[in-house]
């Protein structure tokens, strides 16, 4: 009897100290905010987040699923970089993140020219006086190591490195906890999921959000190419192809610029497996070549410039020509193949997308990273104004607020690049015709254009 009774009270005990062990467990694995992908954008969102005052007694978790290295600038450049914009290097330098970048090394951008090889119609953009850069070229591993040295000095956040997110479902109803599981077997529960993990979001499919894709079945070769020393490269040329892509060239420095080439998938395959020396010649060609013609394009493209300088307005005859590319990389050379995908809803209880989870675009535009970092402008803000509420991260109403303003950014945005794909995927000559009068008008008219570079610049976003 004796004996009963204390294995009695040693179970009971023994099951009471379970209970505790596992409800510590629980409590140590539940945090304020989760941010599911330590890309660019996920760990600028955490390293924002964490500086934020209002959110100083939040406990945020950023789960990368890379192992963590450390990274150190190599003299050779990057294949993979970034243009941007205003907005964008003005979070940088809120989250003193810039200081690490401009310590290094980029690429401003005082002027772009863009120009169509089935007419030779051209814009240009620049600021007034050729001051402050329209862009800034920036290696995407730069950025990155550059928030992630920030982000040490952030108490609030915690990262986990090899964490890759297994499966993850939203609050219950009567629930308020997101709960969230990793291949490794760890768990966690949190207020607010943010789903930073990329074009292929698994929090995306997991949360069940009905997501929109096209492919283009194009494929984007980017390469690092050296230049003539001899001039400031401080020019951003992008040339439309008539088979439908584009060649653009972006400054790095004196002497070298990163290229982004799109063309379809068959040819690109082609194009990639060249010699160097073919390799530099095909993108000589691609950015020098006299393209083949119809009459009536040239002749309605002459007669527009005519009108155009008789009321004494920008002519696209200004223009200047591009650099001859002298070598290149051949370690440099890449392929990722080109598409487009929205998220019909970027938010539901207690879960928010954010960049490509949300929405991807063609690099036509050199617009898709700053989209996702306007997301982080935006939802910082928005967060923010919840927390001073004091309503819970997770609330919906607030959450609507983010979805709403960055759709009204973002939706116009994509369709306008998906448009000019679309329009400069063909050569039939009226629709030839039509997209060179254009660029030509765009380019004559002053304020339409300085309302574009402002779209472009994130502006609008910012101020919202």
């Amino acid at each position: 009897m004796l004996v009963n009774n204390l294995n009695r009270y040693f179970l009971q005990n023994l099951m009471f100290l379970s209970k505790r062990l596992q409800s510590t467990q629980v409590s140590s694995n539940h945090y304020d905010i989760i941010v599911a992908g330590g890309g660019m954008v996920g760990t600028t969102l955490a390293c924002t987040l964490g500086k934020n005052p209002k959110f100083a007694d939040k406990k945020i978790l950023l789960l990368e699923s890379s192992k963590k290295s450390q990274w150190r600038l190599p003299e050779t450049y990057s294949n993979r970089v970034s243009a941007l914009n205003a907005a964008t290097v003005d979070l940088l330098k809120d989250i003193d993140a810039w200081k690490h970048i401009s310590g290094a090394r980029f690429g401003p951008v005082k002027r772009m020219q863009v120009w169509d090889a089935s007419s030779e119609a051209a814009i240009t953009f620049e600021n007034d006086g050729f001051e402050e850069p329209v862009a800034y070229i920036v290696e995407n591993d730069l950025l990155l190591d550059a928030v992630r040295n920030e982000l040490q000095n952030v108490n609030t956040v915690e990262v986990v490195y090899q964490a890759k997110v297994e499966s993850c479902r939203p609050p219950r109803e009567g629930e308020d906890e997101v709960n969230l599981g990793l291949e490794n077997g760890t768990s966690y529960t949190c207020d607010l999921l943010l789903g930073c993990d990329g074009a292929n979001s698994l929090v995306r499919k997991e949360m069940d959000f009905h997501h929109i894709a096209c492919n283009y079945n194009q494929m984007g070769i980017v390469a690092t190419l050296k230049l003539p020393e001899d001039s400031p490269n401080v020019v951003a040329w992008q040339r439309h192809l008539p088979d439908g892509g584009f060649l653009a060239l972006l400054p790095l420095t004196q002497g070298f610029s990163s290229m982004v080439w799109s063309m379809n998938a068959k040819e690109a395959k082609r194009v990639a497996s060249l010699s160097e020396d073919a390799f530099v010649d095909a993108i000589n060609d691609a950015l020098w070549k006299v393209q083949p013609r119809s009459g009536f394009v040239d002749q309605a493209t002459q007669t527009f410039d005519n009108l155009i300088r008789f009321f004494n307005l920008p002519s696209t005859s200004m223009t200047q020509c591009p650099p001859k590319v002298l070598g290149c990389d051949i370690k440099s050379r890449a392929m990722f193949p080109l598409g487009i995908g929205h998220a019909t809803n970027y938010v539901s209880k207690g879960v928010a997308l954010v960049g490509d989870a949300a929405h991807r675009v063609h690099p036509l535009a050199g617009q898709g990273v700053n989209l996702g970092f306007g997301d982080v402008i935006c939802l910082n803000k928005v967060l923010a104004e919840a927390v001073y509420a004091g309503s819970t991260l997770g609330n919906l109403q607030y959450l609507k607020n983010y979805e709403t303003e960055r759709q009204r950014f973002n939706v116009p945005m994509i369709l306008v690049v998906h448009g000019l794909v679309q329009l400069y995927s063909t050569q039939f000559t009226p629709v030839v015709i039509l997209r060179s009068l254009g660029l030509q008008a765009t380019n004559a008219l002053t304020p339409l254009k300085k309302f574009l570079m402002s779209q472009a610049a994130g502006l609008r976003s910012q101020q919202a």
